[in-house]
This record gives C-alpha cells, structure tokens and sequence, in this order.
C-alpha cells in the first residue's frame, strides 16, 4: 500500500512538472502572437467600459451649459461639506451665474454629498438652465466628494483637487481623482484618473512648460493593457517630439532622439527582425489617439497598422481622454455645483 502511495505521488509529481513545462512553452508567444491576444484584450475591455454608465457620465460634454465657467474664487470642501438635495427654489436671486438656488442643505457629514437628477449630470445644459417653470424629476443620481479644493490666486496660478464617486439608482457607477496645480506664466501639471466599477481604469497626465508630457492608459486592476507617452521640447511657438513610447500589453514601441529607428520591444527584449513605422497627418497632436497611426512588420515579413486592429475602440479612447483632459464632468457638474452651493451660502 505504502509503494502503491509513493508511486502515485511520484506519477502526479511527473504529470504536473510536464504540465507546467507545456503552459511555459504556450506562454512563449511570437511578436504577431502577442499583439493579437493583447489587442483582443485591449477591444474587449473599451467594449465593456462603453456599454457602462460610468461611460455615459464620461461622455458628458459642454454643449448647452454657459461658457463663462472661469471661477475666480477659492473654495474648500470644509466650506461646503454636508448633504445637499436638488430643490430649486423657483425665485431668482441677484447672482447674474447662479440665478437660481438650486440645492438645499438636508444633513450634516465631513465629505460633500448632492442628490440630484441624472438628468442635470447626463445633459449638463438642465442644470445650468433651470427655470422656475421647469418640472423636478427625482433625485436618483448622488455625488459623493471625500475631497475637494479649488485655490486660485489672481497671478493664474491654481491648485485643484477632485476625489469623488458617484452613484446612480444606488448603485456605483464610477470613482474619479484629480489633481491640477500651476498656471498660465509657469505651465500646468494634471493628473486624472477614472475607475469603473468593472474594474477598468483610464489615466491621463499632462505637463506643459519648456518640456510639454501627454500620457494615457488604460488597465485593469492593477495591469496596464495600454499606454502611450509623448514628450515635446518647446521652442517658442514650435515644438519637437523628444521621445514617444507606446505600450500594448507586453509590446513596446519607443522613439526618442539620437536613435534612427523606432525600436519594438517584446517582454523588455529588442526585436532585431521586427520594425515600426510612425505615420503622421501633420496634426499638432501627435497621439494614436488622436490621428496617429503605427505600421508594425513582424519577423514573417507581414504588416500590421494598429489604427485597423484597434477599431473602433480607438474613437472610444478618443473620446475618454479628451473628457479627462478637459475636466468636461468636473468643470460643468462636480465645479458648478460647489459653486452654486458657495455663493447661495455667503
């Protein structure tokens, strides 16, 4: 019996060591084997995240809302921290940007908590617009901010924070943090990132002054599956590219100055036999996400462009970055109301 045990401990020992040798070999994919299964990756998680409400809340824009959203005042969440539910009061009062009292204070707490419609979140025009005729619906959709600060000095120099979730029908829909600090005389540094309550997540930063940073990615959980750098120089009202770096899971594609060629990279490791070719339409904005595009030659001699693989969740990541970068949910929803809250409160 004892034998019978040993033998058998020995055959499950032989049967997991070839199975762990197999799973190491299938794990040594090709160049065009890994951008294939990372590109799969990459489209099936923008096809998740579009069908999400956290998508929807993102994609909310400036049209129909007033354009004269430059606040020229500072404000703290211990200013307006407590809990606010939407009920306009339907008599203007002598404010020409918030006409309107549009929220009331219902409960204390140290975090900033607004009840409103999602109908003033979804189509920001209902919520800058309001008139006193207009019909309540009710307030289904919650902004919960644990941190908020808008410093601003008169020398354009700022300082910002946004650490908020938010709600819809009860249920988490998504958690945003931003950071912004600096100005007009000595650039601007932006931080942002979007969490789905699927688990995915798009970051962006910006830096500009005499060297000009525009990143993005896109991950879940803890693994990036996309990400792209670009860095300028600034000369004046000129600029040149220093160096650009592309990430596609496990694949790197990076130009930088003083190197002829762009380099692809699989796992850390050079590719001698592979080759990369950046096309540009002379767009300021040299980003794949705007209209760059990259033609891959892989080790067989085939060709690959990254703009085809990646359709349409390119336009999806188009349009995420560019909500992020220009602040669209924070400046008309998250900023307007703790404005509104302020100067009805003083």
């Amino acid at each position: 019996m004892k034998k019978n045990i040993i033998a058998l401990a020995i055959l499950m020992a032989l049967v997991g060591w070839q199975c762990s040798k197999i799973d190491s070999t299938s794990q040594k994919l090709s160049l065009k084997e890994s951008l294939e299964s990372n590109v799969a990756e990459i489209n099936n998680a923008i096809s998740i995240i579009s069908s999400t409400k956290g998508y929807q809340l993102l994609s909310v824009s400036a049209e129909g809302v007033k354009q004269d959203d430059s606040f020229k005042d500072s404000i703290t969440l211990e200013i307006i921290a407590g809990i606010y539910d939407y009920q306009p009061d339907p008599h203007p009062c002598n404010h020409f940007y918030f006409p309107y009292k549009l929220f009331k204070k219902t409960g204390e707490s140290d975090k900033l908590i607004v009840n409103l419609p999602d109908r003033m979140v979804l189509r920001p025009k209902y919520l800058h617009n309001f008139n006193g005729t207009d019909e309540v619906p009710e307030n289904n959709f919650t902004i919960i901010a644990s941190d908020y600060h808008f410093y601003y000095t008169w020398w354009n120099q700022f300082d910002y924070k946004l650490d908020a979730d938010f709600t819809l029908d009860s249920e988490d829909i998504g958690y945003l943090l931003m950071l912004v600090s600096g100005g007009a005389s000595n650039g601007f540094s932006q931080s942002t990132k979007f969490t789905f309550t699927e688990g995915y997540s798009v970051i962006t930063e910006n830096q500009t002054g005499d060297t000009t940073k525009m990143s993005f990615a896109l991950a879940e959980d803890d693994d990036t599956l996309m990400a792209e750098t670009v860095m300028y120089i600034s000369n004046g009202l000129k600029r040149k590219e220093r160096q650009y770096i592309l990430s596609i899971g496990n694949i790197d594609i990076k130009r930088s100055t003083g190197i002829d060629s762009i380099q692809v990279y699989l796992d850390g490791v050079l590719q001698k036999n592979a080759a990369a070719k950046i096309i540009d339409d002379d767009d300021y904005n040299n980003s794949f996400c705007h209209k760059r595009d990259i033609l891959l030659t892989f080790d067989d001699g085939t060709t690959a462009k990254l703009s085809e693989l990646l359709k349409p969740s390119r336009d999806i990541l188009r349009s995420l970055v560019r909500s992020l970068g220009e602040m669209y949910l924070a400046k008309h929803i998250v900023d307007y109301i703790a404005f509104c809250i302020y100067y009805h409160s003083i």
